[in-house]
């Protein structure tokens, strides 16, 4: 067996694009995220307003024909 080969693990400081910060253990010191558990619809019950999927619903109803 090879000696060494395992990467180093750091207790990495993880922030997202809302301003969380937390630790976690990677083999990066530092990650940063675009969505947390603190921001993401699904924990927090709030649903963000996606302009452009409505706009696509549409579109998709339109062409198949399921308007009713």
């Amino acid at each position: 067996m090879q000696e060494n080969i395992q990467p180093k693990y750091y207790q990495a400081k993880v922030t997202c694009n809302c301003g969380n910060t937390f630790t976690a253990g990677s083999t990066k010191p530092e990650i940063r995220v675009e969505i947390c558990s603190k921001c993401h619809p699904f924990y927090t019950g709030n649903q963000k307003v996606l302009v452009d999927a409505g706009g696509r619903v549409d579109k998709f109803n339109k062409k198949y024909g399921l308007n009713k």
